[in-house]
């Protein structure tokens, strides 16, 4: 599994961002000021699905 977790550039410094890390199987997010409360892991069908969504707005 990919350990590299990332931030969107768009993220100010505030700390209020959204982390991500992609793997085989899709990706996780997690909340970038409490790393160590887990994660939210999203297949790959759905992960997609968020990035196109994103890509088009």
């Amino acid at each position: 599994m990919n350990t590299d977790w990332h931030k969107s550039t768009y993220s100010n410094t505030g700390g209020n961002c959204v982390e991500a890390r992609a793997h085989g199987s899709g990706a996780e997010v997690r909340d970038s000021q409490n790393p160590n409360d887990g994660s939210l892991e999203l297949p790959a069908r759905e992960w997609n699905a968020l990035l196109n969504t994103l890509h088009a707005s």
